[in-house]
C-alpha cells in the first residue's frame, strides 16, 4: 500500500523522535528508530474527520457521548471478539496516566507490584513515583524467543503482592501471550487475590493469523479483578492527541479510578482526541490490515538481514512493531552498545538495558517507518558491524 511507502519529513513538526535526534544521540545524522510512534500518515478517515471538526472553529468542553463509546465497544467485540459494556469505560490522557491513577486509587504506599521484566520503562516509574514496591518475575529467553516462568512468578506473589502489571502484548519483546498462559497467570492472581493492570495498547497489533486475547475476557471472575487499558494511540499513530480507555467490569473500581482522575484533574478526553479515536474505530480496520501486512514483511526483513550478516539475532516475535535485538555477539556493555549504535552506525535505538538489567545485551528497533527508511538503518548497522 502506497500510504506505507511514502517517506514524510517529520522534522520541525515538534516531533519528539524526529525532533530531539541533535539533544538525543549528540549529532544531526543519527537516523532515529527508537520511540514508539509510526512514520505513517493517520487513516484519511482520520485526517478528514479532525480536518472537518477544525473547520467548525469552536473547542470549547468536549463529551464522551454514547456514539464515542459505541465505536469502542463495536471495535473491540469485532477485533477481540471481546463483549464489553459503554458503562465499563474510563477515560484518560494516556496508559501510563491510567496506570498512575490506578495505582493511587486501589493500592497502598510499600504495596508490592510485580513486573515482568525486560519490560516497558514506564512501568518502572509508575510504581516508584508511589512508593510501591518493584517485584520482579524475569522471563525467561529461551531458543531466541520468551516464556513465562510460572514458578517463579507463583513464589513471587506469595510474598504478599497486591498488584501486577502485565503487559500484552509484551513491550520489549514482542510476545503475544497465549490463552492458555493468560489463564494460567489469571488463576494465580485469584490465587493470591491480586489485583491485575493489563496493558493492552499494541493489542491490535498482532502480525496476521496471531490472535490477542484480553486477559479479562477470560470469564467473570478474572474480569472483576481486572483494569484493562487501551487505546487507538499504538494502532492509528495518534499518540500526540492523547485519548486513552480503562476498562473495568468491577464498579468499585472503576468508581475509585473515575475519583483519583477527578482529584488530580482529569476530566475526560481532548476535543480532537474523541474525534479521532471514534473516527479510527470506525472506518480504521482496513488501513489497520494493511499495516499489519507491513510490519510482518518488516520483520522478517530485519530478521533476515541481521541473522545473515551479521551475528545479532532478532528475538521471536508475534506482534508490535518493536524489534528486540540480541547483540551479545558484539561482547559489549551497556554503554558501549549504544555508543556503538549512535557513533558508529548512525542509527538510534532505545537500549535493552533501560528495559532492566535482564536487557543488557539487548537493543529495540522501531520498525514502523517505510521500507525505504527501514532497508537504510539494517544497511548502517549491518556495515558498522562489518567494519
Amino acid at each position: 500500500m502506497d500510504i506505507f511507502e511514502t517517506v514524510h519529513n517529520r522534522k520541525n513538526t515538534r516531533s519528539v523522535k524526529w525532533d530531539l535526534v541533535k539533544d538525543l544521540f549528540q549529532s544531526e545524522d543519527v537516523l532515529p528508530m527508537w520511540v514508539a510512534d509510526m512514520d505513517f500518515k493517520a487513516p484519511d478517515a482520520v485526517n478528514q474527520a479532525l480536518i472537518e471538526r477544525a473547520k467548525h472553529g469552536i473547542y470549547g468542553y468536549t463529551i464522551v457521548d454514547e456514539k464515542v463509546k459505541s465505536s469502542i465497544v463495536n471495535w473491540i467485540s469485532k477485533r477481540h471478539h471481546w463483549n464489553i459494556k459503554s458503562e465499563w469505560l474510563s477515560f484518560s490522557p494516556g496508559v501510563v496516566t491510567t496506570l498512575h491513577m490506578a495505582i493511587q486509587a486501589l493500592t497502598e504506599p510499600d504495596d508490592k507490584i510485580l513486573i515482568q521484566t525486560p519490560v516497558y520503562t514506564p512501568f518502572y516509574k509508575v510504581i516508584e513515583a508511589h512508593n510501591r514496591q518493584i517485584v520482579k518475575s524475569q522471563l525467561v529467553y529461551s531458543e531466541n524467543q520468551y516464556h513465562i516462568n510460572f514458578q517463579d512468578l507463583e513464589e513471587k506473589m506469595k510474598t504478599g503482592v497486591k498488584a501486577f502489571i502485565l503487559c500484552n502484548p509484551h513491550n520489549p519483546v514482542g510476545r503475544v501471550w497465549t490463552k492458555d498462559e493468560l489463564q494460567s497467570i489469571a488463576n494465580l492472581c485469584e490465587k493470591y487475590d491480586v489485583l491485575i493492570l493489563s496493558d493492552e495498547i499494541h493489542c491490535d497489533l498482532t502480525f496476521p493469523n496471531v490472535e490477542h486475547t484480553s486477559i479479562a475476557s477470560l470469564s467473570e471472575e478474572v474480569a472483576v479483578r481486572t483494569i484493562t487499558c487501551m487505546a487507538p494511540s499504538k494502532t492509528f499513530n495518534l499518540a500526540g492527541l492523547q485519548a486513552s480507555y480503562a476498562i473495568t467490569s468491577n464498579n468499585e473500581y472503576r468508581k475509585k479510578l473515575d475519583q483519583q482522575f477527578m482529584i488530580q484533574g482529569f476530566h475526560g478526553l481532548n476535543t480532537m482526541g474523541n474525534t479521532a479515536l471514534e473516527a479510527a474505530y470506525t472506518y480504521g480496520e482496513e488501513w489497520l490490515d494493511g499495516l499489519k501486512e507491513i510490519l510482518q514483511g518488516h520483520y522478517h526483513y530485519v530478521k533476515e538481514q541481521l541473522e545473515k550478516y551479521t551475528d545479532l539475532k532478532v528475538t521471536i516475535a508475534e506482534g508490535t512493531y518493536l524489534v528486540w535485538i540480541d547483540c551479545s555477539s558484539l561482547k559489549l556493555n551497556p554503554k558501549e552498545l549504544r555508543k556503538f549504535f549512535v557513533e558508529k552506525a548512525k542509527v538510534g535505538l532505545n537500549p535493552g538495558i533501560d528495559y532492566g538489567e535482564e536487557g543488557a545485551q539487548f537493543m529495540r528497533m522501531n520498525i514502523a517507518c517505510p521500507r525505504q527508511t527501514l532497508v537504510e538503518g539494517i544497511n548502517r548497522i549491518i556495515e558498522a558491524i562489518s567494519n
